[in-house]
């Protein structure tokens, strides 16, 4: 008992570290954005393959038409964040580009209030005014320091906007198949659309030296398999609000990994906007769990 109730936080610290390095592994690479984004989703699906053949086909009758136009749209949402995240990565430093990214709860509550009509609380609208406040910090910060810079912000930006969308849109689905078939169809109908992406901007595919083609597989193992499979797995044993949590350090480990890989300086706006930020989805969850656990007593205890 004591062994199963270490593990699943030991196998959430490697899940965290290891989607750290994925700004890190795309900062290495030379290539396009979206060819880096194919090669990435491309690998994983052959990496995934025979695992849903043997296992998970029968799912695939559940997911009827409108699921399968949901996952188009899904999967095109997850192919341009990827490609915009990528891009934000030549304008911008790690550190801000990964904080920024990390607002999606933000827009995901937003786009809950926006859609499903789900209550807004003060507390819950505070939080989001911090993680604004912070996201202008680093933004103003970095326009001081390149203009360039505040163009990356941006990207990273549309491309918290995209994930979230990405997520919102394929809420359904996930109901109905498991998670793996569910990101199984996503990342092919991504890799389509990233192939398309390719082909219309005109960027080769071929030749990459021997390693680029390391940092493409190491990005389908280490940040996409080993790292979001695992925290898939620790939502058996730990409460997504414990998970939520500790994706917060991926900015804290992608930025201390490129000061020690690229040797980036840290600005006073980026550790001050990134400390706002952090407080304010703290915050935010906090009170994500406090609405969750009093839903709970209305039904365990009805008036």
């Amino acid at each position: 008992m004591r062994q199963n109730m270490k593990n699943p936080y030991f196998i959430l610290v490697i899940a965290v570290l290891s989607i750290s390095t994925s700004a890190i592994l795309v900062k290495a690479t030379s290539a396009p954005s979206g060819v880096i984004a194919f090669y990435r989703l491309l690998f994983t699906i052959l990496l995934m393959t025979p695992f849903v053949l043997v296992s998970k086909t029968g799912e695939f009758k559940k997911i009827n038409k409108k699921d399968w136009m949901y996952s188009i749209i899904a999967g095109i949402f997850l192919a341009f964040h990827f490609i915009l995240w990528f891009e934000s990565l030549n304008y911008t430093s790690i550190a801000s580009s990964t904080v920024l990214v990390t607002l999606q709860p933000l827009f995901s509550f937003l786009g809950s209030y926006l859609f499903f009509k789900e209550k807004i609380s003060n507390k819950t609208i505070f939080a989001g005014a911090l993680a604004i406040l912070g996201s202008i910090i680093i933004s103003w910060g970095d326009f001081k320091i390149s203009g360039t810079a505040l163009w990356g912000d941006i990207l990273a930006l549309i491309a918290c906007v995209l994930v979230t969308a990405y997520l919102l849109v394929g809420q359904s689905l996930r109901r109905r198949v498991s998670s793996i078939t569910y990101t199984y169809v996503v990342y092919c109908m991504s890799t389509i659309t990233l192939l398309a992406y390719v082909f219309i901007k005109g960027d080769a595919l071929v030749p990459y030296p021997a390693e680029e083609w390391t940092f493409f597989i190491l990005l389908a193992i280490v940040p996409t398999l080993l790292g979001h499979s695992l925290i898939n797995w620790s939502l058996k044993w730990l409460s997504t609000n414990t998970i939520s949590m500790a994706i917060l350090f991926e900015p804290i480990g992608a930025t201390l990994l490129a000061y020690i890989i690229f040797k980036e300086t840290l600005y006073w706006s980026q550790l001050l906007g990134g400390s706002i930020i952090f407080f304010g989805l703290i915050l935010y969850l906090i009170e994500e769990r406090r609405k969750k656990r009093g839903i709970q007593e209305k039904l365990l205890d009805p008036v």
